[in-house]
């Protein structure tokens, strides 16, 4: 076997630019997309909601993974089918059933992404020794949201350029999704020469797990896993509503309680200012957990994710169309969210800890999704129901039941310091 950490300069960027760009697209770019090609609130909300169920449902597969080839030639195969799947979806956009069709394809782009991150993270486990998997993990989160900067930024604006330049929404973004998939294809290349080749199928045998019901039955007899569930689905009941309609909020004209921005705005905000203050958060989270431990700092970290979200309430009531006060919602939501999101990502590594590790974090993450896949469904159809205004002040009020929950899960106090980083 090749010695490990090798090349992880290399690898490590560009396997998980690779893994954010997929995901940022189905998820949160398909979203404005769908707006800007006319399609309602409530669909937007449910379906692309549904999007997230490849996510949720990883973990039924995620043994499979383990069990058959490498890792390596997985996530290979899984970058070029959404390169295909994205190619699709500009291909059907011009066409007269291009919400099923494009939903179709996204669908594809969805469960390959979902089956590369089971595979390039156990890459990523299996690649880099206990020291550098912690060392290389603010680098692995930077180039994610890089990607991410990319989708909701560079990709959008590209989309709203080709707006202005054709005067034909259609073409426009039939041409953007082109471009990602060609942009995908690119990536999946740079992996294909950068990753080593870490481990065969017979060599990574004695690190598989012995079958599916080992891997589900040891994972839901875990202590407290009851508890830790319900903490799961709650911890983003607020962000996983207010995440669909924060751009069709953005998009929507006045007279709809909108705001009335154009596509070009909406992705110079969100994918400059909004990911750079994400970033940032997520970076800073990292480090206070890794210097104090997760306890300290679980109350102020879900405090963050959901009190910035008062701010979206206030532009919904008030009609405040101002780019600065705008600029600034975004800015404080999305620093809050990276903020907040690192000590969710520490605690599903918690749950996660033990054997089959990997298995266990792609079960945790699926619960994760499935949080954010059953509010968003609803999402539209409460948007619809309460107006704008009233709808971020529910989102707020959604933050609650994981306050509530918070008291009753249980951790090691000093967990995430650098001397209690779990073995991988």
């Amino acid at each position: 076997m090749i010695q490990k950490d090798k090349g992880a300069w290399a690898w490590v960027p560009v396997l998980y630019f690779t893994q954010g760009l997929p995901y940022v697209l189905v998820v949160t770019v398909s979203v404005i997309m769908y707006k800007k090609l006319g399609v309602s609130n409530e669909d937007i909300g449910l379906y692309t909601s549904i999007l997230y169920l490849p996510w949720v449902l990883k973990p039924l597969w995620s043994p499979f993974v383990d069990l058959k080839s490498t890792k390596r030639k997985w996530f290979l195969a899984m970058q070029l089918l959404i390169a295909v799947a994205l190619l699709g979806v500009g291909l059907t956009l011009p066409t007269n059933m291009f919400f099923i069709s494009s939903l179709a394809c996204f669908w594809m782009a969805a469960f390959a992404s979902a089956t590369n991150d089971i595979a390039s993270d156990g890459y990523y486990m299996l690649g880099l020794t206990e020291k550098k998997q912690s060392f290389f993990v603010g680098m692995r989160s930077t180039f994610y949201r890089l990607a991410m900067v990319t989708g909701e930024g560079l990709i959008v604006v590209l989309a709203g350029f080709l707006e202005n330049k054709y005067g034909d929404n259609t073409k426009a973004w039939s041409i953007t999704m082109s471009a990602a998939a060609f942009l995908m294809l690119i990536m999946t290349v740079a992996n294909f020469f950068v990753t080593p080749k870490y481990e065969s199928a017979n060599e990574e045998l004695k690190e598989k797990p012995k079958g599916f019901l080992e891997v589900f039955s040891s994972f839901f007899k875990k202590p407290g896993i009851g508890i830790a569930l319900a903490f799961i689905l709650t911890y983003r009941l607020g962000e996983s509503q207010l995440v669909k309609m924060a751009s069709p909020f953005l998009l929507d004209t006045p007279d709809k309680g909108g705001l009335g921005y154009s596509t070009e705005q909406l992705g110079t905000i969100f994918g400059t200012a909004g990911v750079v203050f994400l970033s940032i958060g997520g970076i800073l989270g990292g480090i206070l957990i890794s210097r104090d431990g997760l306890k300290k700092w679980m109350l102020p970290m879900v405090l963050s994710l959901n009190l910035p979200n008062i701010l979206y309430a206030v532009l919904a009531v008030t009609n405040t169309t101002n780019v600065f006060a705008v600029t600034a919602t975004v800015i404080f939501e999305k620093f809050g969210y990276g903020f907040g999101f690192a000590a969710f990502l520490m605690y599903l590594i918690y749950i996660a800890d033990g054997k089959s590790k990997t298995s266990h974090y792609a079960i945790a993450t699926g619960f994760m999704a499935l949080g954010m896949m059953l509010p968003g469904m609803v999402s539209g159809y409460i948007q619809q129901w309460l107006g704008y205004d009233g709808f971020f002040v529910w989102v707020v009020i959604a933050a609650l039941p994981a306050l509530f929950l918070l008291k009753y899960i249980s951790y090691p106090a000093d967990f995430g310091k650098k001397t209690t980083v779990p073995n991988e």
